[in-house]
This record gives structure tokens, C-alpha cells and sequence, in this order.
């Protein structure tokens, strides 16, 4: 089956991952206030910055995980099962490794 047109949308999909994240380490590298109150929100904010760098950074590996599989040949094969993992389910979620049965 040709993935070209799901490759290109994983390859977008990276670039877009991996500013996110260069935006995000640029946030949290900032300094502190000096009022001690505000200081206490950042670093409350700052755990939430570290969350979301964390969720994007492991989308970047399941991203670049699907664009190897493509280049393998194994995109689109459930790793549990073997069997295809259907086009809607790939639409839905590009880098998914398992079919729907699999999943659950």
C-alpha cells in the first residue's frame, strides 16, 4: 500500500512537534520575578510547561517511530497481531502501532 500522502502529514506533523517543543524549552528557561508570590504562580506554571514538553516530546518519538516503520515497509501492520491496521484508524491516529482489536 502507498503511505506517501500519510508519510508527508507525519513529516508535517514532526517539523510542527519539534517547534513546539523548542518553544516550549525557550519557556521554561526564562528567569524568575523577584516578588516571591509571582514567583510561586511561575513555578506552578512552569510544571504545567513541563508536562506538556513531556506529551510533545513523546509524540515526536511516536511520529518518528511510524515515519521508520514507512521506510521499513512494516507501516500499517499491528505489532500484537500482525493483521492490517485499518485506514481509518491510521487517519485517526497516524502513529498508531496496534489495530483497533489489539488496542483495547
Amino acid at each position: 500500500m502507498d503511505y506517501s500522502i500519510m508519510k508527508n502529514e507525519l513529516e508535517q506533523q514532526l517539523v510542527a512537534m519539534k517547534a513546539r517543543l523548542g518553544s516550549i524549552k525557550k519557556d521554561v528557561t526564562h528567569g524568575y520575578s523577584g516578588d516571591s508570590a509571582e514567583q510561586a504562580q511561575e513555578r506552578e506554571n512552569d510544571e504545567v510547561v513541563d508536562a506538556i514538553g513531556n506529551e510533545t516530546a513523546q509524540s515526536i518519538l511516536a511520529i518518528q517511530s511510524a515515519l521508520d516503520r514507512i521506510e521499513a515497509g512494516s507501516y500499517g501492520s499491528c505489532v500484537s497481531c500482525g493483521e492490517n491496521i485499518g485506514k481509518a484508524r491510521l487517519k485517526a491516529v497516524p502513529e498508531a502501532t496496534r489495530c483497533v482489536d489489539c488496542s483495547v
